[in-house]
């Protein structure tokens, strides 16, 4: 099979490899059919056309600390190159209705690009949340059978707050309405972490203990709660993503 793309961008290093190390264990790929690519490192090719996603199954956005829906006059070059050629990439992928899953970030991402608010309205702190799916989640091929209510890893400043209108919400939470979207019958976006096990969720603890999605004095007691149980069912959707479209 072709292999799938990871487009991340954290900078933290033991956030990003993590993050691509539990893409891998969730999704159930070998190393050689994840291909990843750290944006924040230097231009990805998305812009000029030189990284081609049609040569790809799929394409993961992974999340990181940028937020979608800050001003532009307060973002680092870096996060406004970045953005810029997700813009050019789902240019392509939205038109062609190619592949995608967007992880947390890239919910604003894909949400703003299709016209959607990202604001600050609608966050949640980190740790367990409690996701419902929709009529339409319900039966939808990624997330069809799962429990009508399940148990995620998150923790977002930032969220939907306008819906694209022509966006299908999969899924939502009681502090944040929209948790999961699709556009066409390919791209996906989750608010809430898929790639997210216990041990993954501790160690993103740790790297962004600093950064402002809790008083950094809690560490040890939000690792303490990811510890207590781990959860299952985010993972599935992962899973059906990889399985689904490597077998175009």
């Amino acid at each position: 099979m072709k292999p799938f793309l990871l487009l991340a961008i954290r900078a933290e290093d033991a956030a990003a490899d993590d993050e691509y190390a539990s893409i891998l264990r969730l999704g159930g790929l070998a190393e050689g059919e994840l291909r990843r690519v750290r944006m924040e490192q230097g231009p990805s090719g998305l812009a000029d056309g030189s990284l081609d996603p049609t040569a790809y199954s799929g394409v993961i956005l992974g999340g990181g600390p940028f937020q979608r829906g800050d001003p532009e006059a307060g973002k680092s070059a870096v996060q406004q190159r970045v953005e810029a050629e997700l813009d050019a990439l789902l240019d392509v992928v939205v038109l062609r209705d190619l592949p995608f899953l967007g992880l947390c970030y890239g919910i604003g991402v894909l949400g703003a690009h299709q016209g959607g608010i990202v604001d600050r309205a609608f966050p949640e702190g980190v740790g367990r949340l409690l996701v419902t799916l929709t009529a339409a989640g319900a039966a939808d091929p990624l997330f069809a059978g799962l429990p009508e209510t399940f148990e995620a890893f998150g923790g977002h400043k930032e969220a939907l707050s306008v819906t694209p209108r022509h966006a299908t919400v999969l899924a939502t939470s009681a502090a944040c309405p929209v948790q999961a979207f699709r556009i066409g019958a390919n791209c996906y976006a989750t608010q809430f972490h898929p790639e997210l096990d216990s041990a993954s969720l501790q160690t993103r603890i740790d790297a962004y203990r600093g950064y402002g999605y809790f008083p950094p004095q809690d560490a040890d007691a939000l690792k303490a709660v990811a510890r207590e149980r781990d959860v299952q069912a985010p993972a599935v959707v992962l899973r059906r993503f990889v399985s689904r479209y490597a077998a175009r």
